[in-house]
This record gives C-alpha cells, structure tokens and sequence, in this order.
C-alpha cells in the first residue's frame, strides 16, 4: 500500500519594521496554489515544491496536495491571510483521513498579526492532527528564526546551504527522503534546536566565497555521516525582525540515542559562529558615490558593471521603489543602463493609457516613504508595455513563473527603467530579457537585491558593487529599534557568552 504523504509550502520572509502589510492579495501576486492545481504548476521546476512531487514519485506516494503559498517579503501578515492560508493546510490534513507523512516548505521567519512564531504554531497545530508518530520534515530559508517550538513538532528542519538560495530543490528532495526512511521504520528522528545570545552571524550566510558560513557547512556535511545524526542544519536569521526568536541557530535531526551528540554537535557549531562574530560585520557595501565611478570608469568596457541596491532589496522586505541609485545615475549622465526594477503601479498605468512611443510626465518612484528618497520627475518615452510575467530561467527556482504585475519599459535620459506593478526582486535574467532588454548588452545594470543576483548575474558582470541607498534593509542594526527581542544579546549589549542569559544546550 502506497504511503500517503501531505505536501504543502507556506512561506514569508517578514520584515517586522516594514509599513506594508501583507494580504492574501500579496499571495496571489507570487503564487497561491491550490490541491491538485500544485502539481503542473511546479512539476519539473527547481522549488521545493518540485523536489517534493518528484520524491512521491519516486517512492510512489500517494500525494496529498494542500497549498503552495509564497509572497515578496514585506511586514506582518494580516490575520487573515495567516489563518486562510493556514487553515487550508490544516483542513487539508483533517479532511485526508490517515497520513503517514508530511513534507512541507517553510521559511523559517514568517510574523503575523497574532504570531510570532506562525511556522512553531503551525507545525504544532499539525503535530495535534496527525499525533506523534507521523513524520514531519520541513524544508527552512537559510534565514529562517527558527525555533524551539519548530524542532519540537518537527522529525527535522533541513535548511538550504547556498545563499544565493539554489538548492531548494536538493534540500526538499533530503527532507522527503528522511521521510521515507522514517516511515518504512528504519529511522525515527528527532529534532532539537539550540540558539545561542546573537542577533547576527555566520557572514549573514554568504556562500559565493570562501569564509564562515563554508566552513561551517562543511563541518555539518561531515557531521551527517555519523551514525544517528540525520541533519545538520545552519540557520543564520533575519535581522529585520522585531520577534524574541531573531538570529542564527543550530538544529539537528537524530535519532533517539545520538541526542547527547547532536547536543555536542550543536554547541560546538555556535562556539565557532561566536568566536567568528566579527566577520559578520564585513557587510561590504559602498556608499553610491561609488557605485557612479565605477560607472564612469569602466565606460566602453566589455559586460555590464552590476549595481546593487541591497538596502532596498525587495527580497528583504524593501519597498521596491527608493531612488537615490537611479537619481545619481541620471545626474551623472550614466549611459546605457537598464534599472530593474522600480514598483510604480501609478506610473505604469500612465504608460498604458499613452501607449508604446508616447513621452509621459513621470513623478517615478518614491512613494512609500520619501525619506528614502523622492519620487524622480521626468519626461520618459515608453519604450515597451507588457504583463510582467516570465518563468525564471535560474539556477534560482528555475522554471518557476514570475509575476511583476502589468510593466512598463521607460527610457529617462540613457536609461532603460523597467517598471512594475508587483514588487519583485531581481534574481534572474529574465527580469530584463522578457523586457526586450539584453543585460549583457548594457554598461549598468541596476539590480535591486543584495546576494541572491549573483548567482544570474555574477557569471555576465565585469564588476559589482554593492551599495547602501538608506533604503529599510539597512545593515546598520543601529537604525532598527527593537521591542520584542530577547535580551541581553549581541552585538546590543555587552555580553561576553554566547549563551548570556540562558543556559547551554
């Protein structure tokens, strides 16, 4: 008899000092699939939910598809998205009748109106449904704030390894394969989490380099092939979050008789991440001055120079529309630039009704909070309109579909500014190419990202550089103004333990 195994992906990344809230129509703009629909939407694509349909494959499951829920960063959910979406998961598996396992797709740093730790308290909701001895295995953001209550209803919490995040499929395919194991009964895993006084670290999770956080999976790698330990996994936080769980933590997955070592495991990873702190403050932006000589510099030479507006990262929970990047550049006279992306959906609107060719007054950008900078006003010529849709050509989530919302291409001066009506960030060509733009074509590009571009866009770059526009992903924690977050912590407080405050695993 086949195995019936729930599937379901819920995820935010939530930026608690965001101004916008998030809605279910936030939802609907990235994706918000449902039952059966899930299976030709991410068949063959490398999400999660693609390693997850190819693994009951493989192991002849009998699927039960709940929701594939997925929407840009930005502030708390509404208490009423957090509970639709949730209740279709939940009444997914009350409905299914007997289920022998779950795999979900999570991220690890989703905040409601009512939760702080919404994927603890879903987990836990799960947990009561289908009791003890139904595995659990979910897939984590690397930037997850995961939590106690997660392990604790969890089998495990396997968490990507690449920032940029190109492993999610991988990642969904060893989380199903642990399932299988555990309910042919030959494993039972268990799972614990340790989170040591830190609101950053690890490098924030960078793997384009030699450093830290490679260090630090290489040990986990080689920690997963002992006996009794099933996953090792690094999660290194999301800063932008006012919640008492915010910052990096070890969870590993074993099985019963390893739990005194995978207790050991996870102490000796957060004594490295502690001892290391001080790497995490290499955040390597540049002011945008910079940014506009490199431009100047590298004027006429072969590939784009790739500027990245990270502060303003909509991956983040950025806003999508600060313009101090694309204000310098038309002061300076930057030519051959493509800008991707600005959300105006005001400004799109304008170009439609005047059409492809048409010269429109623009007031662009700058609308969600004018101390980020003011809307630019200029005359640009509409230079192509379309409805913003694309499937990602990866490595990232390759073959999943995009939707930037109705788009307009406006050329201001020598610049190419595509712009859009669903706040995206820039991680694949295709935000440019299914725009009639060429990147490798362009002197400049502007991306507006702060890690997850490289993997597209390292491999055509001649030069990045990274800048800090003020924009709400700031770097400077200085700026944040923390209420719910556990104290003492570093690197706030004057502490000289990583487990100031607590006690140790």
């Amino acid at each position: 008899m086949a195995y019936r195994v729930l599937l379901a992906q819920f995820m935010h990344e939530t930026n608690t000092f965001s101004k916008l809230p998030t809605t279910l129509d936030d939802y609907r703009r990235r994706f918000l699939v449902q039952g059966e629909a899930i299976l030709p939407a991410f068949k063959g694509t490398k999400n999660e939910m693609g390693g997850y349909i190819e693994s009951a494959a493989k192991y002849g499951w009998e699927a039960v598809y709940a929701v594939a829920a997925n929407a840009t960063p930005s502030g708390t959910l509404t208490k009423e998205t957090w509970e639709t979406i949730r209740d279709i998961v939940l009444d997914t598996a009350k409905k299914a009748g007997k289920l022998d396992g779950i795999c979900l797709s999570l991220h690890g740093a989703m905040v409601t109106e009512t939760e702080d730790d919404a994927e603890g308290a879903l987990l836990e909701a799960l947990r009561k449904i289908v009791g003890l001895d139904v595995p659990i295995a979910a897939t984590l953001d690397l930037h997850a704030n995961a939590t106690i209550k997660m392990a604790s209803n969890a089998n495990a919490l396997v968490s990507f390894r690449t920032y940029p995040h190109v492993d999610g499929y991988e990642r969904s395919i060893q989380a199903a394969a642990l399932v299988q194991e555990a309910m042919e009964g030959k494993k039972k895993p268990r799972c614990l989490l340790v989170q040591p006084a830190m609101l950053e670290g690890a490098d924030h999770g960078r793997t384009t380099q030699p450093g830290q956080m490679r260090d630090l999976l290489a040990k986990a790698d080689a920690y997963e092939k002992e006996p009794g330990i099933n996953v090792v996994s690094i999660q290194v936080g999301f800063t932008w979050s006012d919640i008492p769980y915010t910052g990096p933590s070890i969870a590993v997955s074993h099985e019963p008789d390893a739990e005194p070592r995978a207790r050991e495991i996870a102490q000796t990873l957060i004594d490295d991440i502690w001892r290391r702190r001080d790497e995490t403050l290499k955040t390597g932006y540049s002011p945008i001055a910079d940014g506009i000589a490199a431009a100047k510099a590298g004027a006429g030479k072969k590939g784009p120079l790739v500027i990245a507006d990270g502060t303003d990262n909509p991956g983040g929970g950025g806003y999508n529309d600060t313009t101090p990047v694309l204000q310098a550049l038309l002061d300076a006279g930057i030519e051959n630039v493509a800008y991707g992306t600005i959300f105006d959906p005001k400004a799109v609107q304008q170009a439609i009704k005047a059409g492809v060719g048409a010269t429109i007054d623009v007031e662009l950008g700058g609308h969600t909070d004018e101390s980020m900078g003011k809307p630019v006003k200029a005359k640009a010529v509409v230079k192509m309109l379309s409805d913003g849709s694309f499937r990602n050509d990866g490595p990232m989530n390759a073959g999943v579909e995009t939707q930037m919302g109705p788009t307009a291409v406006l050329r201001i001066g020598a610049i190419d500014v595509i712009t859009i009506s669903s706040r995206v960030q820039t991680i694949d060509l295709q935000v440019f190419l299914s725009q009639g733009i060429d990147p490798t074509t362009k002197s400049v590009l502007v991306v507006k990202s702060v890690q997850h571009f490289r993997a597209a866009y390292g491999p055509i770059a001649r030069e990045i550089v990274l800048v800090d526009s003020g924009g709400i992903c700031s770097p400077d924690i200085s700026r944040l103004k923390f209420k719910k977050l556990r104290r003492p912590i570093w690197p706030l407080d004057g502490i000289n333990d990583p487990y100031a405050g607590g006690q140790r695993p």
